[in-house]
């Protein structure tokens, strides 16, 4: 079983390289086992290209190592946090992306401005507060994770509602059901920041500020595919 983790997190963390989400090492993926409480994880700096399943590493919640002889990811402690605070999620990405880091650098959330963005989140997607001096020099990656379910809770977002969030001066992290809907939420933020960025620059040449998707359409867009009577897509 705990082999069959390990080969769906490294298969994950390849997509990140066939998506193009990822250069050299800046990235991981993660995966939980509920049910004995053990997650899964990239190694910390090893080249996608020379990087094999029995590398992936295994932690209980707490962080402590159960298998694997590389160090994880330096990103653990979020990743551990994210689990503990977040209990319906199974799996999460972490990645340096371009287009969501331009949004996360600038510290901006990525507004709702159409139907793509609807079918993914129900909202804008949040940039966290940035990190105080103390909590970049004590405990960063943990308190990285602190800050996250900090802006979801200020903001009566629920993770399932909206499957990513932007850190502050820093990227992206996204999350899912396993580690495939992780990884593919990584590609449709990617596309989402993108799309947003354009709209934004077209905006701005035609002067025109009437930008923003309508709350009823955000609803109908959200709703369809993921609501209680949502149509979208085959049984």
């Amino acid at each position: 079983m705990l082999e069959e983790l390990k080969r769906r997190v490294f298969e994950a963390n390849l997509k990140l390289v066939e998506y193009d989400l990822v250069v050299l090492t800046w990235g991981n993926v993660s995966a939980i086992d509920r049910e004995r409480g053990i997650v899964a994880i990239k190694p910390s700096g090893v080249p996608y290209s020379t990087m094999k399943a029995e590398d992936m590493v295994l932690l209980d919640l707490d962080g402590n190592k159960i298998e694997g002889d590389l160090n994880p990811s330096s990103d653990t402690p979020t990743h551990l946090e994210l689990y503990r605070r977040f209990d319906d999620i199974g799996g999460i990405v972490h990645t340096h992306s371009p287009w969501a880091c331009a949004w996360a650098q600038a510290g901006r959330d990525i507004p709702a401005y159409g139907t793509t963005h609807a079918d993914f989140a129900y909202g804008d997607i949040p940039c966290t507060r940035g990190l105080t001096e103390e909590e970049v020099n004590t405990d960063y990656e943990l308190n990285t994770g602190k800050v996250i379910v900090e802006e979801f809770e200020k903001r009566g977002i629920k993770p399932s509602e909206c499957p990513a969030v932007l850190i502050h001066r820093h990227g992206p992290f996204t999350w899912g059901k396993d580690e495939s809907k992780a990884v593919e939420n990584a590609l449709i933020l990617e596309e989402v920041a993108k799309m947003a960025l354009r709209t934004e620059s077209v905006a701005s040449m035609s002067d025109r500020s009437d930008i923003g998707i309508e709350s009823y359409l955000l609803d109908k867009h959200y709703l369809r595919k993921h609501g209680k009577n949502a149509y979208y897509g085959q049984k």
